[in-house]
């Protein structure tokens, strides 16, 4: 077993292993490194690390000439791993890096498919996951059979149900959409029955793991492969494209229900659509991105492989410590309300939808619910509003002075050190010349998940988040945590990237507070007024809302702003491609106007309307 394959093998049963100023480090499940495993790490220490080095090299050779700080130092940063080491990995934003760390397999066929495009697409597509890296991995050899027994509620029948599962280590499995026969859809009918029973009266409704229930209910759903970490393993269907969802002259609130139904009915995370000369991809984001069929080396490469590598998962709030805040008392809070309230006429934030209400079926509400963490519903897009960065000390020092302090344990001490009361600097370079700045303390309002962004109630739907050498999150006082639906954005990291970014690179931009719009569309380039209004990101690889790499993507979208325009910066655009656009301003009455008049001119808009144009006219990022 080579090195590779021996990384491979351990990640697979959930072990971490990383560099940190050139040691090895490891983090692994209770019980599983046993002392034939430390004796073989051991052996091979100094190949592992010249292999994960390598990783990190080809990661950062992606990096722009302006970047400055390692991935693995912003994304100890904006994650809140300064002193907690255990379960960090260091960012990865390359496609090429991220696509030879993924194993997907596709299911084989049903009898007699003849959906001649999506057959040829199928065949194309793993060709060209294979030229990029990824690992095909042969059905029999990605699955495993499992056994289980349920009983029946009222009677003494009991039945072992055998099903394969796909193992914990694919990160996707490929299939095709099947239309359920007659049959098909009265065996639906008799397994939610069956599990409704046995969630009752064997279960007494207590919470079954997503894996369990898709086991439970697998042997009826012709839609449904049993994995054996839906965290971790993406289902991608294929199907037919939908040219309704592919318009760009339907409004995207009429796109909503296309899409969230199109997922629901596949039981899928990612939908392919196929058409003989156009590629669309779906996902909970719900971007209508559509890609010509000549330019499927650029689909898979920037679009499928980003989303593969990094799944949409909400943030657990054990990541967190959790307090409270008076919201009465938060000024920025206040804002926030208004700010969404303000937004209401440009149609920017859909309510979304509840879970109950789109998903009829307790098994797959259940699966829903274990996977969301609890969460009741879905909305799209947030408003948020960065409080002024909090310091103690000095703000900026001296090339001497920062010689003179103490290095931080996983840190490089060229990059961050800290001073004799824990106060954190960090050496940035900033159009070329060294700066040493303070690391302050960043706190973000921001609307709860799921909640209406344009009619936020004070007293309820607004969260504080802190990021200092950890994450924090205030809950509003007197809020009931178990019995409220208080779950805070999945776009925490980006929140709190692009606050740190702006107090490191562009102080004036944030340093009276700075407000963040985000939705699911994009401006069009003649919206941006010269000098001062910036865009970025447009060519980054697209990987979903809610993910550590979209942070770091942010972060790096206003480092790069700085380091070509200066710090003059009244207003900058971060894309986040088939996803939405951040935009944010140094005040949230300008933000608001020129939201509104770019609503009002028809030069932003939901959907990837305007997309095409921000990507041909690549001189305004």
């Amino acid at each position: 077993m080579n090195v590779s394959e021996l990384l491979d093998n351990l990640t697979q049963q959930g072990v971490q292993l990383w560099t940190d100023n050139g040691k090895l480090k490891v983090n692994s499940p209770k019980g599983l490194i046993t002392a034939e495993l430390r004796t073989e790490l051991a052996k091979y220490k100094t190949e592992i690390l010249a292999f994960l080095q390598k990783g990190n090299n080809i990661a950062n050779d992606s990096l722009t000439e302006t970047q400055d700080l390692s991935l693995q130092t912003i994304g100890r940063l904006i994650g809140g791993f300064c002193h907690k080491i255990t379960g960090f990995n260091p960012p990865i934003i390359e496609p090429k890096v991220m696509a030879k760390k993924l194993k997907v397999t596709f299911r084989p066929l049903p009898n007699e498919y003849k959906q001649a495009a999506i057959l040829k697409f199928r065949e194309e597509l793993e060709n060209k996951l294979r030229t990029n890296g990824v690992q095909i991995v042969p059905w029999k050899e990605a699955t495993k059979e499992v056994q289980y027994d349920i009983t029946i509620p009222f009677t003494k029948w009991k039945k072992t149900i055998t099903t394969n599962v796909v193992k914990a280590g694919v990160s996707a499995v490929v299939d095709v959409e099947k239309h359920p026969s007659l049959l098909g859809k009265a065996k639906t009918v008799v397994v939610e029955l069956l599990y409704k029973l046995y969630s009752r009266f064997i279960l007494q409704n207590r919470p079954l793991s997503a894996s369990k229930i898709m086991q439970f209910i697998s042997w009826a759903e012709e839609n449904i492969q049993p994995l054996e970490d839906p965290t971790n393993t993406q289902v991608i269907v294929l199907t037919k494209l939908n040219q309704e969802f592919v318009n760009p002259n339907i409004p995207y609130q009429k796109k909503i229900p296309i899409g969230v139904n199109t997922l629901i009915k596949t039981f899928s995370e990612i939908v392919i659509g196929v058409s003989e000369n156009q590629i669309s991809i779906l996902n909970m984001n719900l971007s209508d991105s559509v890609f010509p069929a000549s330019s499927i080396d650029e689909f898979v490469s920037n679009s499928l492989i980003p989303k593969i590598y990094v799944p949409i998962l909400p943030l657990s709030l054990s990541r967190f410590e959790i307090g409270e805040y008076e919201p009465k008392a938060s000024i920025y809070a206040n804002k926030l309300v208004r700010l969404g309230k303000e937004l209401t006429s440009t149609g920017l934030l859909p309510s979304g939808f509840k879970i109950d209400d789109v998903i009829k079926r307790k098994s797959h509400r259940d699966i829903v619910d274990w996977m969301a963490n609890g969460r009741t519903g879905v909305s799209y897009g947030f408003v948020a509003y960065a409080e002024p960065p909090q310091y103690i000390g000095a703000v900026e020092i001296s090339e001497s002075e920062w010689e003179s302090l103490s290095p931080i344990e996983g840190f490089s001490r060229n990059e961050l050190r800290q001073n004799e009361i824990g106060r954190r600097y960090i050496k940035t370079k900033i159009r070329e010349q060294n700066v040493f700045k303070q690391v302050p303390d960043i706190w973000v309002v921001s609307s709860r998940s799921g909640a209406n962004k344009t009619n936020l109630n004070l007293e309820t739907d607004v969260l504080r988040l802190g990021l200092q050498d950890r994450l924090l999150l205030q809950l509003p006082k007197d809020i009931n945590l178990a019995m409220s639906d208080i779950k805070p954005s999945y776009d925490i990291y980006v929140m709190v990237a692009i606050a740190l970014a702006a107090a490191l690179y562009a102080p004036d931009l944030i340093k009276n507070g700075t407000p963040m719009v985000h939705f699911h569309g994009y401006p069009s380039t003649q919206w941006f007024q010269p000098n001062n209004e910036y865009c970025t990101g447009v060519n980054n690889p697209s990987v979903p809302c809610g993910t550590y790499e979209s942070g770091v993507f942010n972060f790096l979208g206003i480092q790069n702003l700085v380091n070509k325009y200066g710090n003059n910066i009244v207003l900058a655009s971060l894309i986040e491609p088939d996803h939405g656009t951040n935009i944010i301003a140094s005040d949230w009455e300008y933000l608001l106007t020129r939201i509104k008049t770019g609503v009002e001119q028809g030069q932003i808009d939901l959907g990837g309307k305007h997309f095409s144009s921000l990507k041909e006219n690549i001189a305004v990022s």
